[in-house]
């Protein structure tokens, strides 16, 4: 079996290094050469994402095709798709890319979001802040991730909205009330080709300037409260007829209610405590997914705890590599940036 990878970064990485323990080989597509999922992946084409004769040579050595990332175009995936199989559907990575379409998805299956409203300009964002109130979170409707095409919109003044607009570049968006949390929590969760359905515990997770720090599995739910999250879930894979691991994001109110935050189309970082933590990693029951394969058992062998490192923490990898019970991950990158994700260490207690 032969496993194509669309994008180069550390989850196409590790989704590599859980292949090869199946014996899957993988080559990986990606505009930048020699990135971490091409260190450990069996081949490797630097090309970019709309070369369609690159595209057409790439789908000629694969069975199946996959991407690690929801920035890649709708348009790659579909070009691929009439010539080998892409999991997940161009479907999925469409409504995840789309902030509006996710929304309304989840809407149309009567899973409950924070009240949003549609933004296509300055004079919209009056209006909808008329509508929504203030505070308010305005977020591109596109390509944003770890904070980046969002800001807070205090007042709604004709001068604060102009401001905002300014901030996320003048680009279509949309318009979120700011929703009073308890928690933020995600579910990984996998589906085959036949609709079988396996997830892991939910995981409660916290961020520092916008980006993951820490993911805690499991999260600290009531048991109502974490069937209800395996339940959105599943509705969300069945209605998207998802075949892969998708990263759910949820907002645990004081109430006991979910919100649902956002979607990934993907392995996800928060997922990465099962490498160590669970029976079978996010990783290769992506591969295990997407190639075919039975689903693996997700039960959890302990309380796990995945800390990133980010831009300068790598520098405490030598002392995380003495202390007893620290699984280190590190991925390859060469340039150590502020923001960066480098790595992780995930912490495991067995009960």
């Amino acid at each position: 079996m032969r496993l194509g990878i669309l994008g180069g970064g550390q989850l196409g990485r590790m989704l590599a290094l859980a292949g090869a323990n199946l014996g899957v080989a993988t080559h990986v597509l990606d505009p930048t050469p020699g990135g971490p999922a091409a260190q450990v992946a069996t081949a490797e084409t630097v090309a970019a994402y709309d070369d369609l004769a690159a595209l057409d040579a790439f789908a000629a050595t694969v069975d199946v095709v996959t991407y690690e990332f929801e920035n890649v175009p709708a348009d790659t995936v579909r070009h691929l798709a009439e010539r080998v199989p892409v999991q997940p559907g161009a479907a999925a990575l469409e409504t995840a890319q789309d902030r509006l379409l996710e929304k309304r998805f989840a809407r149309d299956l009567a899973i409950p979001t924070a009240p949003f409203v549609p933004v296509d300009g300055p004079g919209d964002l009056v209006t909808a802040l008329a509508e929504i109130g203030t505070p308010a979170i305005l977020k591109t409707r596109r390509f944003g991730y770890d904070g980046k095409g969002q800001t807070r919109i205090e007042a709604a003044e004709p001068a604060a909205a102009e401001a905002a607009w300014h901030d996320i570049g003048r680009a279509p968006a949309l318009l979120e009330g700011l929703v009073r949390f308890e928690r933020e929590i995600s579910v990984i969760a996998a589906r085959d080709s036949k609709g079988g359905i396996a997830c892991y515990d939910p995981v409660e997770n916290v961020h520092r300037h916008h980006i993951l720090h820490t993911s805690t599995a499991p999260a600290a739910l009531a048991p109502e409260v974490a069937v209800r999250a395996r339940e959105i879930a599943g509705l969300l894979l069945d209605g998207l007829d998802y075949v892969g691991v998708m990263g759910i994001e949820l907002f645990h109110l004081a109430d006991g209610g979910l919100l649902l935050n956002e979607i990934a189309p993907r392995v996800h970082n928060s997922g990465h405590w099962t490498i160590e933590g669970a029976e079978t990693s996010q990783f290769e029951q992506h591969v295990r997914a997407v190639t075919g394969l039975p689903l693996g058992p997700t039960t959890s062998l302990g309380r796990a705890e995945m800390t990133n490192l980010i831009g300068d923490d790598v520098a405490t990898v030598p002392a995380l590599l003495a202390e007893p019970g620290a699984h280190v991950h590190l991925y390859g990158k060469a340039e150590v940036r502020p923001g960066r994700k480098m790595g992780h260490v995930t912490r495991v207690r067995r009960e």
